[in-house]
Order: C-alpha cells, then structure tokens, then sequence
C-alpha cells in the first residue's frame, strides 16, 4: 500500500522539501512535485530523490502546441520521472504518448480540477458538468494509450469502469477526517477513495503541515488498507 500514498510537497523552499522528505523517510516512497516546489529548485532534488529509487510524481499540468508538448515529454522521461499530468486533450495525449514510448514514464491525463464545481466549469466555457466532463475526457485517454487519469474520488468508480484495470487513476484532494477541505471543493477520505477504485492517493497539506508528519501518513496508510 505505501506505493500508493503520494505525499505533495506543496512547500516553498528546497530545504522545506528536504525536511519533509527526511522525516517521512521509511513510511514514504512516492512524492509530488508541483510548480511551486519545481521553480524553487525542486526538478534538481526530483532527479535526486528518483536516482536514489524514490517514485517521483512530476505534476506540471503540461498543455501546449503538440511539438512543444512531446519535446517537454521526451525531456521529463530522460529525468527517471515516474508520472507526469498535462491536461487530457486529445492531440496533445496523442503526442505526448508518442515521445514517451519506450520509457518508463506514465502520463497522467488531468481532466477537471478537484478545486472546480459545476459553477465554476461553467465560467470556464463547458458544456458538461464536471462529472460527464471527467467521464468524456477519461474515454478520450483511454483512447490515446495515456498510463492513468488523475480525477476526483468522487468520480473515481465511475472512471474506473471506463479506463478499465490496468490504468492509474490518481486522486488528489485526499482528506483524512476531520481535517481541513482547503481550497478543494470535491474531497473524500482516504478509505473512500481506494474503495471507488483509485490506484493512488495523493495528500499534501493533511501531511506536510501537521505537527507529526509520520503519524499522520502512517494512519492514512493504515486507513487505506483498512479500505
């Protein structure tokens, strides 16, 4: 099950990273790295972590021109990365899986924010309500040979009936109870998600800002195999 967990270093600084990583050490193997931490120095500690045989999540949330998105693949999957998202559209899917053939990276389709609501898919100029948005967009990946989904728990059994077995379907907005939402609007606890059928679990602030880190990552392990 530790394979599973994906700690967020949603932190500032490299040393903070470091830190969280340390006392994490032995309970943890799988961490995120996302914009904040990578532009602080963050890609040189994801090439270190990941040399040492440590899973690193590369969140970047790619989406540009296909050309530009396949080079920026083909470059992460040189680094020893283990998953990298860029938004689930099509022609951009497509390419990256090309430039990702033959390496170990598995790329991940991000398809609607969990920080999203219905009113907020909206004002962004969608149709669909962020679960048919989730749905259509994961079939779409599918299609594309991408690795895995990241998507809300919430839709998570949903998804899984789509994508089948075999792909990851990775859930951000993890929240143990009692803990605080955040600025996540679609959260659900630990045992919740790996029953809808996520494959990993990814928590940051419930871990990364509590007083014993190893404590709480301990208990939300023991949580999900609990599931």
């Amino acid at each position: 099950m530790q394979d599973r967990l994906i700690v967020g270093l949603d932190v500032p600084t490299l040393k903070d990273a470091e830190t969280v990583v340390r006392e994490l050490d032995g309970v943890v193997s799988f961490y995120k790295i996302g914009y904040q931490l990578a532009f602080a120095g963050g890609l040189d500690l994801a090439r270190e972590l990941a040399s040492g045989g440590t899973r690193i999540f590369l969140d970047m949330k790619l989406l540009d021109i296909d050309n530009t998105v396949a080079k920026g693949v083909g470059a992460i999957a040189m680094m020893g990365m283990t998953m990298l998202t860029l938004h689930a559209y099509p022609k951009t899917m497509k390419a990256a899986v090309e430039a990702a053939r033959g390496s170990d990276l598995c790329l991940l389709g991000v398809t609607v924010l969990t920080s999203m609501d219905e009113q907020d898919v909206i004002d962004a100029g969608y149709e669909h309500d962020p679960h048919t948005l989730v749905l259509r967009r994961s079939e779409q990946a599918l299609h594309a040979g991408m690795g895995g989904i990241v998507c809300s728990a919430e839709e998570a059994e949903a998804v899984r009936r789509i994508v089948g077995p075999n792909m990851a379907v990775v859930t951000p907005g993890i929240r143990p109870k009692g803990s605080d939402h955040g600025d996540q609007k679609r959260v659900v606890t630990p045992a919740q998600a790996i029953r809808n059928g996520s494959s990993h679990l990814v928590v940051g602030r419930p871990i990364v800002s509590a007083a014993d880190r190893r404590a709480v990552a301990e208990a939300i392990l023991d949580e999900m195999r609990s599931a």
